[in-house]
């Protein structure tokens, strides 16, 4: 069977996608920037010199959205003889100003460059990670409360389990290749809601505290640049109080509905341990 790669080898979704090919018998290669293993091999998708060698005999990607080598990246898999293209994008590439996002704008660049070659594109396009709740991992393990400037902002956060399920399906069924699919997780819940599911699941009371944007901002200087952090806060102004449209996407590929939020608590409640 043809080889696929797997690049991003360190994150949870190509870990999480690696297995599933693995439990199937379907060979793989799982490519990262920074291997960590003899079994990885090393494709930086911002240095067009690593891809040849991780492109070798490839006829399936799932590729992770980097614009800055994107268009040296199709140039090589096409001469390589990759025939599908599954990419890890984004729903913030469906706003009308996705162009201009800080949120979107690489996304969108690297949707656009597949869709003008003749590579087979799907597009996974989720919305909210549940994984992004790790962030309060800091706040909880200290006794702190978490800052939140919009506690009643809505997302969808979806399980990367489902979004690794997803992508397994893509690859190994042709019928569901070649086209866009947003990921969203069953239920649509404000940060709020979130930090209570997973107090709930802790055993423990999640204490939040309402701060200011330009709070928030400060407080996350230096880990989440300028222009990123005003584009979140941007967000969550828009969806405060007004509920996430959610999709089957998730039920469609993988047979099941997606797993909850307080099933992510679950599995990764060490995470949040003192």
């Amino acid at each position: 069977m043809s080889k696929i790669l797997v690049t991003g080898g360190r994150g949870a979704i190509a870990r999480g996608l690696s297995s599933l090919l693995a439990a199937q018998g379907i060979p793989y290669r799982l490519a990262s920037r920074e291997p960590d293993g003899p079994d990885t091999v090393r494709c930086d998708l911002g240095d067009p010199a690593t891809f040849p060698d991780a492109l070798a005999g490839v006829r399936s990607v799932f590729l992770y959205a980097e614009a800055s080598g994107i268009e040296a990246f199709v140039k090589e898999a096409v001469a390589a003889g990759v025939e599908h293209v599954v990419l890890l994008s984004s729903s913030s590439v469906l706003a009308p100003d996705a162009a201009d996002s800080p949120l979107a704008a690489a996304h969108l660049a690297v949707e656009e460059a597949l869709l003008a070659s003749p590579l087979r594109t799907t597009l996974l396009r989720p919305g909210a990670f549940a994984g992004n709740a790790l962030g309060w991992a800091w706040s909880l393990k200290s006794g702190r409360p978490v800052h939140l400037p919009y506690p009643g902002s809505y997302g969808d956060p979806v399980h990367e389990s489902d979004i690794a399920e997803a992508a397994f399906a893509v690859l190994t069924e042709p019928a569901l290749a070649g086209r866009a699919y947003t990921l969203t997780g069953p239920q649509s819940l404000t940060f709020e809601t979130q930090l209570a599911i997973l107090g709930g699941v802790l055993g423990r009371p999640v204490p939040f505290e309402a701060v200011s944007p330009e709070q928030w901002k400060s407080e996350v200087d230096g880990s989440i640049p300028g222009p990123y952090a005003q584009a979140l806060l941007d967000y969550w102004a828009t969806t405060d109080g007004l509920p996430t449209e959610l999709s089957d996407a998730v039920e469609q590929l993988t047979g099941h509905p997606g797993r909850s939020f307080g099933t992510w608590c679950e599995d990764h409640a060490e995470a949040f341990a003192a």
